[in-house]
């Protein structure tokens, strides 16, 4: 069970820009205040959107980030330009006083397809503790409601680390009362400002799986995991516990993630054009000033080897969940500098080669 993501990237996280008027401890962009010249030019990400609209069907979704994307004045320009193509577009701006009514109508009429917030506590004492800029949790809340008032899907991104582990369920409740149709979790990787947070050991991320498996039943949201792809495994054990066929499995809707991960249906556009697997997997296999994206995600022998994961290391080689899970390939790359390597944030030991 394998999504096919040979031929194009399901998803593409472009950093527009790595300005931002917040400097979050945690910011794997490692965020500045003003924009760098080496920004991609209007035009050359113009002709990037074309690149990616020449895929097959279905076109790649592209999520516009930063830094904060608000920071570029073409950005309305770049998402009507996406949307004309047939490319799905979202953005994830930074919650500040940008963030207006005027700029949330704005991208609804650009025609934007969703838009995330992040929120990192459940109070503004541990939101802005995690994030280090006083302020930030109330300018989210006060976000939220413009964007799914504009009947903009909203999504909510929540850092899982051992500071924020045991407030989860406390998140969870606010993420249901700003009407969030999405919660994704993303388990740190210690890149960038990341580095002075403390991840979750592999065993306390098992258990906080397992635990999200059966909470998520109840939520009113959809719930995801970023760089934790080892939560399919956790589902479907507990399927198979539950008395779930293997049909069952790969008919139910978490199997369309099957085989998502780094390089393998994701693809990430730094500010200066680099093409990397993701954006937490800082290893450039070309740049969009010099090739066709398309070509990069398809050729680029980094990209390949990360879709093959009977060549990784370790464990995750040997795994009988390889496919569908694969691990996380920035995680494997951060801890050993390997980035065939074994997650070691995945608690799963292998019985043998399978």
């Amino acid at each position: 069970m394998r999504g096919n993501f040979e031929r194009a990237p399901a998803r593409v996280y472009w950093e527009l820009t790595r300005a931002c008027d917040l400097a979050c401890r945690h910011c794997r962009a490692e965020a500045l205040h003003e924009r760098e010249p080496g920004e991609l030019t209007t035009e050359e990400c113009q002709g990037v959107l074309r690149q990616l609209a020449a895929a097959e069907q279905p076109l790649p979704h592209v999520i516009f980030t930063g830094g904060d994307p608000l920071k570029r004045p073409d950005l309305l320009a770049l998402v009507r330009y996406a949307v004309a193509l047939g490319l799905g577009a979202s953005v994830a701006p930074s919650a500040t006083h940008a963030l207006t009514q005027e700029a949330v109508d704005a991208l609804k009429a650009a025609g934007v397809g969703a838009m995330s917030l992040s929120l990192d506590g459940s109070t503004a004492a541990r939101h802005d503790g995690i994030r280090g800029v006083p302020g930030c949790f109330d300018e989210t809340v006060a976000a939220a409601p413009r964007i799914t008032g504009a009947g903009i899907p909203l999504q909510i991104n929540t850092l899982v680390t051992a500071e924020t582990e045991p407030d989860l369920e406390a998140i969870a409740g606010v993420v249901a009362g700003l009407g969030a149709a999405r919660w994704s979790l993303f388990f740190l990787i210690s890149v960038g400002r990341g580095r002075t947070l403390t991840p979750l050991g592999a065993h306390e991320c098992e258990a906080t799986l397992r635990w999200l498996a059966v909470r998520a039943r109840g939520w009113p949201f959809v719930l995801t995991t970023t760089e934790a792809p080892h939560y399919r495994r956790v589902l479907v054990e507990s399927m198979r516990r539950a008395g779930a066929s293997a049909h069952q499995i790969s008919e139910s809707p978490m199997a369309r993630s099957f085989g998502f991960r780094d390089g393998n249906g994701i693809m990430f556009i730094a500010s200066n054009g680099d093409v990397t697997p993701s954006g937490f997997l800082p290893l450039a296999a070309g740049n969009a000033r010099e090739g066709d994206v398309l070509e990069i995600y398809r050729e680029a022998p980094l990209f390949r080897q990360l879709r093959e994961p009977d060549g990784f290391h370790g464990r995750c080689g040997i795994c009988r969940f390889r496919t569908m899970c694969g691990g996380s390939r920035a995680r494997a790359y951060a801890a050993t500098g390997d980035v065939l390597g074994e997650d070691p944030l995945c608690a799963y030991e292998p019985a043998a080669v399978v």
